[in-house]
Protein backbone atom coordinates (compact mmCIF):
# COMPACT_ATOMS: atom_id res chain seq x y z
CA UNK A 1 0.00 0.00 0.00
CA UNK A 2 2.61 2.55 0.85
CA UNK A 3 5.02 2.04 -2.05
CA UNK A 4 5.72 5.87 -1.88
CA UNK A 5 8.89 5.02 0.43
CA UNK A 6 10.49 1.98 -1.47
CA UNK A 7 14.17 0.89 -0.99
CA UNK A 8 15.64 -0.76 -3.95
CA UNK A 9 19.16 -2.85 -2.33
CA UNK A 10 21.51 -3.43 -4.84
CA UNK A 11 22.63 -6.91 -5.36
CA UNK A 12 24.74 -8.08 -2.92
CA UNK A 13 26.64 -10.51 -4.35
CA UNK A 14 29.18 -8.17 -6.35
CA UNK A 15 32.56 -9.44 -6.34
CA UNK A 16 34.09 -5.52 -5.70
CA UNK A 17 34.67 -4.34 -2.44
CA UNK A 18 32.14 -2.90 -0.14
CA UNK A 19 33.76 0.13 -0.29
CA UNK A 20 32.50 3.67 -1.98
CA UNK A 21 29.21 2.68 -1.36
CA UNK A 22 26.45 4.95 -2.18
CA UNK A 23 23.43 5.70 -0.62
CA UNK A 24 21.19 7.44 -2.45
CA UNK A 25 17.59 9.24 -1.40
CA UNK A 26 15.48 11.03 -4.26
CA UNK A 27 12.20 13.24 -3.25
CA UNK A 28 9.58 13.24 -5.45
CA UNK A 29 6.17 14.60 -5.15
CA UNK A 30 3.36 11.93 -6.38
CA UNK A 31 3.66 10.11 -9.76
CA UNK A 32 4.25 13.05 -11.90
CA UNK A 33 6.07 12.29 -14.94
CA UNK A 34 8.82 14.38 -13.83
CA UNK A 35 8.78 11.95 -10.44
CA UNK A 36 8.39 8.60 -12.54
CA UNK A 37 11.53 9.90 -15.37
CA UNK A 38 13.73 10.98 -12.32
CA UNK A 39 13.35 7.32 -10.85
CA UNK A 40 13.78 5.91 -14.01
CA UNK A 41 16.57 7.44 -14.77
CA UNK A 42 18.21 7.07 -11.54
CA UNK A 43 18.40 3.21 -11.80
CA UNK A 44 19.45 3.41 -15.06
CA UNK A 45 22.42 5.14 -13.89
CA UNK A 46 23.27 3.50 -10.80
CA UNK A 47 22.92 -0.26 -12.92
CA UNK A 48 25.22 1.67 -15.50
CA UNK A 49 27.50 3.54 -13.11
CA UNK A 50 27.55 2.13 -9.58
CA UNK A 51 26.58 -1.69 -10.31
CA UNK A 52 26.32 -3.75 -6.63
CA UNK A 53 27.23 -0.53 -4.83
CA UNK A 54 24.30 1.46 -4.19
CA UNK A 55 21.15 1.78 -2.13
CA UNK A 56 17.93 3.86 -3.75
CA UNK A 57 15.45 4.93 -0.99
CA UNK A 58 12.71 6.75 -2.84
CA UNK A 59 11.04 9.65 -0.69
CA UNK A 60 7.02 10.20 -1.57
CA UNK A 61 6.75 13.91 0.26
CA UNK A 62 3.27 13.90 -0.54
CA UNK A 63 2.87 11.08 1.92
CA UNK A 64 5.79 12.27 3.93
CA UNK A 65 6.42 15.56 3.46
CA UNK A 66 7.84 16.12 7.28
CA UNK A 67 11.05 14.03 5.65
CA UNK A 68 11.86 17.37 3.36
CA UNK A 69 13.26 19.32 6.60
CA UNK A 70 15.85 16.81 7.47
CA UNK A 71 17.97 17.32 3.95
CA UNK A 72 16.54 21.04 3.28
CA UNK A 73 14.58 20.11 0.03
CA UNK A 74 13.45 23.09 -1.82
CA UNK A 75 12.31 21.44 -5.11
CA UNK A 76 11.47 18.52 -6.81
CA UNK A 77 12.94 16.21 -7.74
CA UNK A 78 15.26 16.22 -5.72
CA UNK A 79 18.41 13.71 -5.22
CA UNK A 80 20.55 13.37 -2.27
CA UNK A 81 23.78 11.63 -2.39
CA UNK A 82 24.14 10.48 1.89
CA UNK A 83 27.05 8.25 1.27
CA UNK A 84 30.26 8.61 0.90
CA UNK A 85 30.29 12.37 2.64
CA UNK A 86 30.04 15.07 1.81
CA UNK A 87 26.31 15.55 1.55
CA UNK A 88 25.35 15.83 -2.25
CA UNK A 89 22.33 17.59 -4.14
CA UNK A 90 21.25 17.10 -7.49
CA UNK A 91 18.06 18.89 -8.35
CA UNK A 92 16.05 17.81 -11.46
CA UNK A 93 14.19 14.64 -13.50
CA UNK A 94 18.17 13.57 -13.54
CA UNK A 95 18.17 12.90 -17.68
CA UNK A 96 21.12 14.87 -17.86
CA UNK A 97 23.71 12.02 -16.89
CA UNK A 98 26.93 14.13 -17.25
CA UNK A 99 25.47 16.62 -15.04
CA UNK A 100 24.68 13.69 -12.26
CA UNK A 101 27.58 11.58 -12.21
CA UNK A 102 29.65 14.99 -11.87
CA UNK A 103 26.72 16.63 -8.98
CA UNK A 104 27.48 13.31 -7.30
CA UNK A 105 31.47 13.22 -8.02
CA UNK A 106 31.18 9.76 -9.39
CA UNK A 107 32.64 11.47 -12.41
CA UNK A 108 35.40 13.89 -12.36
CA UNK A 109 34.07 17.86 -13.74
CA UNK A 110 37.49 17.35 -15.88
CA UNK A 111 36.11 14.02 -17.62
CA UNK A 112 33.55 15.37 -19.75
CA UNK A 113 33.88 14.83 -23.33
CA UNK A 114 31.99 14.75 -26.43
Amino acid sequence: MNDANRSVAAAEDSEEPTTGEYNLRLYVAGQTPKSLAAIANLKNLCEKHLSGRYTIEVVDLLVTPQLAAGDQIVALPTLVRRLPPPLKRVIGDLSNTERVLVGLDIRPKLASTT
